[in-house]
């Protein structure tokens, strides 16, 4: 099964594409033509085809909704434009239609590489489902990425693609909290493109920073989200999540151990649960069933939450 590049390996990508648009490196040659020199070009970098956990609660669901996100954010030279998108999602199966909600997962390019880095469940029900997919993408001479909330319902013989909810990336803010500034830098915190705007914005409130902060004292920890690209109700409810408003962030893996893993130590996730509340989240949810809390309804666990650590706050 193939890994998703970890932070460190986007990050060294990211920097090469960037350092080959500067100093024309990777370049396919400059012979000259009855036109003069020709353009050069910048390689793209490598991805992998992402494949969901063996203990995921339904494997297939993430899997339709990555390959719809590839087929549409990725695309060889000489295949940009709807058409051919639409083309590549009708391979799939799916309907071509979900090109017309793609918006920023279709930059205006002659070619394109995208790199999911974590496919999370928004929520799974019985025969409905969103699936949040993170992802860098490269175009020649631009690294960008977003996060994309993707709907799904139960069909024979696979889930079927509803809708398309990309998430915009916010502006950054001209001035930033110290903790902000401080969650961007953080060795230990390992941000998608869209939640690092979300920070860079200034949306995400304090004390989720500062929780965010003092959990990245004693654990390694990669972000999934924070708002932008997570649905805005309580999947499956009319209750308001804490996501939008910049009270909560997602938590995918943990010193290196992805939550979903069975191989994950429980012990971590747990410690990890416990201390998320310690340092101020009122709700706290994730697969293992914590107990104690200083309410009874600090701590739960669900579906939804088998493969990643919610952690939220009242403001």
């Amino acid at each position: 099964m193939s890994r998703p590049l970890g932070r460190r390996d986007l990050l060294l990508s990211t920097g090469g594409l960037l350092a080959g648009a500067a100093g024309c490196s990777g370049t396919s040659g400059t012979a000259s033509g009855p036109s003069g020199p020709a353009s050069p070009h910048v390689s793209l970098p490598a991805t992998t085809a992402w494949r969901p956990n063996r203990d995921d609660v339904d494997p297939d669901v993430k899997l339709r909704a990555v390959q719809v996100v590839e087929a549409i954010g990725a695309w060889p030279a000489g295949q940009g434009g709807a058409a051919a998108a639409k083309r590549r999602v009708a391979v799939l199966g799916a309907a071509p239609s979900l090109v017309d909600a793609a918006g920023p997962m279709r930059p205006a390019a002659d070619e394109a590489a995208l790199q999911v880095i974590d496919a999370q469940y928004g929520g799974i029900l019985a025969n409905t489902a969103s699936v949040m997919v993170a992802y860098r993408q490269w175009t020649p001479g631009r690294a960008g990425g977003t996060t994309v909330d993707v709907r799904l319902r139960r069909a024979r013989p696979r889930w079927e693609v509803t809708a398309l909810h990309p998430g915009p990336l916010r502006a950054a803010a001209p001035r930033l909290p110290a903790e902000a500034r401080r969650v961007l830098d953080h060795a230990r915190i390992g941000l998608p493109p869209a939640a690092r705007a979300d920070v860079r914005s200034g949306h995400i409130r304090p004390a989720a920073l500062g929780a965010l902060l003092d959990l990245a004292d004693t654990y390694r920890i990669d972000v999934t989200v924070f708002s932008s690209g997570h649905p805005l109700y309580v999947f499956g409810t009319d209750r308001r999540s804490d996501h939008p408003p910049g009270r909560a962030f997602d938590v995918w893996r943990i010193d290196g151990h992805p939550v979903v893993d069975r191989a994950t130590p429980r012990r971590l996730v747990e410690s990890f649960m416990r201390d998320a509340a310690a340092a101020g989240s009122y709700n706290v949810g994730g697969p293992v069933r914590v107990s104690g809390g200083a309410t009874p309804n600090q701590f739960f666990t669900d579906d939804t939450h088998h493969d990643h650590v919610h952690v939220g706050f009242a403001g």
